[in-house]
């Protein structure tokens, strides 16, 4: 009976001694999967965010479209209420002069910075126009030429080439439709301005895209 009685205390000291590990092992796990869990959590809202931003800017792109075709629409307003002026040789045409105002430039001024606010702002004429994402879209169209306000014979301009044939297929510029008797200011052969059209759309989350177009 001594004998078994001691062996029975010596085999139960060492589950006295082991109280409480198990415990501290599992409140380590806890906090190590709680970490993990804010890291994950953290990596998803960074995902998401990138994601949206990218969205955003895809959307201002897309409208930046818009913009060409409202400063091309501006453009044939001018042209269409100044007829009685010949823009060729008539410095008081539109076309001719300055106005920051309306986002119009007669010259390709190196200055001119495309992607400074000071000079979106200076738009004060046109207001912005907002498309049906929410985007706001604004324009400048800047004239190929050296020299500001004045005609294309002294302004120095950039000219586009004559028109091309290519497997029937041409676009006529405007000395092949125009009427000399109507306007004398037709353009001789391949004489046609070149413009340049910048379209600034601004979005959600300071979100901006620009787009250039060279029309003539």
């Amino acid at each position: 009976m001594n004998t078994l009685t001691k062996l029975n205390r010596h085999n139960g000291q060492p589950a006295n001694k082991q109280r409480g590990v198990v415990l501290f092992f599992s409140l380590i796990a806890l906090v190590v999967m709680s970490l993990a869990a804010v890291a994950l959590i953290r990596s998803v809202d960074t995902n998401t965010m990138i994601a949206g931003n990218l969205a955003f800017k895809q959307s201002t792109a897309t409208s930046g479209d818009g913009g060409i075709e409202n400063a091309i629409a501006m453009m044939a307003t001018l042209e269409a209420n100044n007829k009685a002026l010949n823009v060729y040789s008539n410095a008081a045409h539109p076309f001719n002069v300055t106005v920051a105002a309306n986002g119009y430039y007669s010259n390709a001024d190196p200055a001119l910075d495309l992607f400074a606010d000071a000079t979106w702002n200076a738009i004060t004429a046109v207001p912005p126009v907002i498309d049906g994402s929410g985007n706001s879209v604004q324009y400048i169209v800047q004239r190929m030429c050296r020299a500001a306000n004045q005609v294309l014979s002294t302004a120095n301009c950039l000219f586009s080439s004559a028109a091309l044939n290519t497997s029937g297929m041409s676009v006529p510029l405007p000395w092949q439709v125009c009427d000399p008797t109507v306007s004398p200011g037709c353009p001789v052969a391949g004489q046609a301005p070149m413009y340049r059209f910048t379209a600034r759309i601004t979005g959600p989350k300071n979100s901006v895209s620009y787009i250039q177009s060279f029309v003539y």
